[in-house]
């Protein structure tokens, strides 16, 4: 278990050192290659600073929000919900594109649906690095630094309070990934898009982002996906996983429930 808390560590550092060097056009290219190639150039990157207004200012009513969102999420801890927010967390393991499994109807990952998993991790560096501009921009602090509570990932505390909090890169992954898949199979359409909309928000119940961050990131996960749109491979890749996808659904996934 030490070992796997490790190895998530060092991946979320990975991503917050992506996510956070100073200067998108400097040093965009290095933080890509901390996380891998993605579909896009930094440059073909929307631009989350002229996509997102400015994070709620102090005192205002949105700050209000924010602060009403992460003591709900604080009451959540140790339930399955934040168990399910933990889980979230990850994004770089071999497990970690099965998230959307029962959402899906199909087994997800490398081993089941290599081709889709394949597709989602190339599109997990254009979906964070997005974010890249506002988050360097306002530097927002997290709340667990605010309120001074637990967050579901201990073991990246010193990382994460570090990182700017708005919006969030993990948030826009996880939305990003159920728009995919909501394309990829229009019947379940509901149902990935209702469990990215959830992965997003585990980010605020883990109390590693406020909820302002996590709508943000929704809105740059839109974005990117529709961006992404107009790259040949990604739809040449797209087109693969939708065929790998009508196999794959003769072996639904067990252990989930009403799914």
């Amino acid at each position: 278990m030490k070992g796997a808390k490790s190895i998530r560590t060092s991946l979320l550092a990975a991503l917050a050192l992506a996510l956070t060097a100073p200067g998108l056009a400097a040093d965009a290219p290095a933080a890509q290659s901390r996380l891998g190639k993605g579909y896009l150039e930094p440059a073909a990157l929307p631009d989350s600073l002229a996509l997102l207004p400015p994070p709620p200012a102090a005192g205002s009513a949105a700050e209000a929000r924010d602060r009403e969102a992460a003591g709900a999420a604080v009451a959540q801890r140790g339930t399955p919900r934040w168990q399910l927010a933990t889980r979230d967390a990850d994004l770089f393991s071999a497990g970690a594109t099965g998230a959307f499994s029962c959402a899906a109807g199909v087994a997800i990952g490398p081993q089941t649906t290599p081709r889709l998993d394949a597709l989602l991790r190339k599109t997990l560096p254009d979906l964070g690095l997005a974010s890249y501009a506002a988050k360097t921009r306002y530097q927002r602090t997290r709340p667990f630094v605010v309120n001074g509570e637990a967050n579901c990932t201990p073991e990246a505390s010193a990382m994460l309070a570090k990182d700017g909090s708005y919006p969030s890169g993990h948030a826009a992954i996880g939305f990003g990934w159920g728009l995919i898949l909501a394309e990829l199979l229009p019947g379940r359409a509901t149902q990935v898009t209702a469990r990215g909309r959830e992965f997003a928000d585990s980010r605020r119940v883990c109390n590693v982002h406020w909820l302002s961050d996590v709508e943000a990131g929704q809105v740059v996960a839109a974005a990117t996906v529709a961006r992404l749109h107009a790259e040949p491979a990604f739809r040449k890749d797209m087109d693969a996983a939708r065929k790998e996808l009508r196999r794959a659904r003769a072996a639904p996934p067990t252990g989930c429930g009403g799914n």
